[in-house]
């Protein structure tokens, strides 16, 4: 069984990276992971793909190093539990209301006493029925991680609840629906979303668990960094090909090249973490 790369650095309390793959080519998940990137979220809450497209995926990824953190929707406990047997070695769970949907997130992730998974044995995980089976269930639990996903005020008043669940390892801000389900949508420096990037690596600490959420840029990852927070998500595969296609645009214009760009505005706010106030003065 593969072990969590993931999982032994935030043992040693050193910080990760994430960057997300919504492309469906495994030679994209393949490089990445050969790069040595910490870990690639694999979101499938917001992406249509079946759980086949995404068992291919994490069998690109593991020819390299790094770990697959899959989201499924909230709720979708029994498409949790198929996600782990594909591969993945940590779920990131959305819009937690509760400790004891936390409690739920753990049990259908891990096997007992830790929890109540469902044994198969026969997937890529185990892989393939090649391990005595107590010795399987204990390396799964010890390097499965568990990130719960806080996404509106009355998620983070829960926050050290929510931490203090056994076998939840880290919380995390979900800062997009956040501004948006709280009504001031895309403003990232809104005094209320700092008061809950405050109150989440409170909790943290106070529970002995880790933190994070996504950053814009590295002046924005040395303050979470500063704040307590080891897991660090940043840009996306599709804004990396805009961003190069920009920039050969932006090249070849000065060489009397023109472009039909219908993307007449740079989508590039939210990844900046700025508001649409502060885009439009740029």
């Amino acid at each position: 069984m593969r072990i969590s790369r993931v999982k032994q650095k935030l043992n040693q309390n050193e910080p990760v990276l994430f960057t997300q793959l919504h492309l469906l080519d495994p030679s994209v998940f393949e490089l990445t992971s050969l790069m040595g990137f910490d870990g690639i979220w694999m979101d499938m809450e917001h992406h249509t793909y079946s759980v086949e497209t995404a068992n291919q995926l994490m069998r690109a990824a593991r020819i390299g190093s790094s770990d697959i953190l899959a989201r499924p929707a909230n709720g979708e406990f029994m498409r949790l539990g198929r996600m782990l047997e594909a591969g993945a070695q940590g779920i990131m769970y959305p819009r937690c209301s509760s400790a004891e949907e936390a409690a739920e997130v753990v049990k259908w992730s891990k096997f007992a006493p830790l929890g109540k998974r469902g044994f198969d044995g026969g997937n890529p995980d185990m892989p393939y029925c090649t391990m005595p089976i107590g010795e399987y269930i204990q390396q799964a639990n010890e390097n499965t991680f568990i990130i719960i996903q806080l996404e509106e005020q009355s998620a983070v008043d829960q926050a050290e609840a929510i931490a203090a669940v056994p076998g939840v390892d880290a919380l995390m801000l979900g800062p997009g629906d956040f501004s948006i389900l709280e009504g001031f949508p895309g403003q990232f420096d809104h005094p209320r979303l700092q008061a809950a990037i405050d109150a989440i690596a409170a909790a943290a600490a106070n529970q002995g668990k880790h933190w994070g959420m996504p950053t814009f840029n590295t002046e924005h990852a040395q303050l979470l960094l500063s704040k307590g927070a080891r897991l660090l998500f940043h840009m996306a595969d599709i804004i990396f090909i805009k961003n190069g296609l920009e920039l050969m645009q932006q090249q070849f214009s000065q060489i009397g090249f023109t472009f039909d760009n219908q993307l007449n505005k740079p989508a590039t706010a939210y990844l900046e973490g700025k508001s649409d106030e502060q885009q439009a003065s740029r």
